[in-house]
């Protein structure tokens, strides 16, 4: 018998079996969230946080998995430039589970849910061996039209709200040194635990008509920078320019420390909860002015390759199924 051995291994037997729109779901897979239509139309997402594949309780507070694990979908609907309205709520509960675990958790997942403005619609609950997360949330359009990934061509630039390679940083030192990680890099173990929403952000850009796509910087740029020009038509490329002097100096001295480029180390990232996307050049200056934290990191070229500070960058990023 052959083995799934990649997530798109499982996306291409998904779509063989499930067709993605029917006029009710008018943008299906693939994207940050799926497009529903419903007299107004709302965009969808769902998201699996499971223990010691996620996070681990070694290091993250039950206060932390709960907002995490909501944060994380409420990044996609920012993805989509959307304003998150409700989300519904499974959750697998382990026997061992003490009950004083709930009450942070839910503290937590409240304070997080109430600043946007999101209802808990409903839910399940199951028992299981480990503590697992499963939020399905949805938006609606707060910026006059839903951004999509790709749409993109030559000369358009390429863009970041939020940084990369911080959440990264703090989940390795997390993973080598535990919770006294936050000793040595504190704010790239912030970053790790607690990444910040960027909902408004989101619906700056959905404004802007200057802005052509946009996504929700999940899995690094190594890996969610060709799903991007994927979704452009042609075979695109960029040029990204990663300037050490523009990173946190805590990647650096992590880096440092380990003796590996800075640089390569940010692109390849991985839970970054940023915002990446395209807009076209000549209005890039003016969406700057607007929107503070925006900062372009390369640009769009008609060359199938990606290229990073100079040199081809053929490395693979991020993979839920990589062992």
């Amino acid at each position: 018998m052959t083995k799934l051995n990649s997530e798109q291994d499982f996306l291409t037997l998904i779509d063989r079996y499930f067709p993605s729109e029917n006029g009710h779901v008018t943008l299906g897979r693939g994207d940050d969230c799926s497009i529903l239509r419903t007299g107004k139309d709302l965009c969808i997402s769902k998201d699996l946080f499971l223990e010691d594949v996620h996070f681990r309780r070694s290091y993250f507070s039950p206060a932390d998995i709960g907002y995490k694990s909501l944060a994380v979908n409420i990044s996609d609907i920012a993805a989509m430039g959307g304003q998150p309205c409700g989300f519904a709520l499974g959750l697998i509960v382990p026997p061992s589970l003490e009950s004083e675990f709930w009450e942070p958790f839910f503290q937590s997942m409240s304070a997080l849910a109430r600043q946007h403005g999101l209802i808990l619609a409903g839910g399940d609950l199951s028992g299981g061996q480990y503590l697992g997360i499963s939020v399905t949330v949805w938006g609606e359009s707060a910026g006059g039209r839903f951004l999509s990934r790709g749409n993109a061509g030559p000369g358009d630039v390429l863009f970041l709200h939020g940084p990369a390679g911080m959440a990264r940083t703090g989940l390795l030192a997390l993973e080598e040194s535990g919770p006294e990680a936050a000793d040595i890099y504190p704010e790239c173990v912030r970053t790790h635990l607690r990444p910040p929403m960027r909902v408004a952000a989101g619906i700056k850009l959905a404004k802007s008509p200057y802005v052509k796509g946009l996504m929700d910087l999940s899995d690094g740029l190594a890996r969610d920078l060709p799903r991007f020009l994927g979704c452009c038509k042609g075979n695109m490329g960029a040029e990204i320019l990663l300037d050490e002097s523009q990173l946190h100096e805590e990647i650096v001295r992590y880096a440092k420390s380990k003796s590996i480029s800075a640089t390569e180390h940010s692109f390849l990232g991985g839970e970054d909860y940023a915002l990446f996307g395209a807009a076209s050049a000549e209005g890039f200056e003016e969406l700057k002015k607007t929107i503070p934290g925006l900062h372009q990191i390369g640009t769009i070229t008609g060359e199938n390759k990606i290229m990073l500070n100079g040199k081809e960058y053929t490395a693979g990023g991020f993979d839920h199924f990589s062992s």
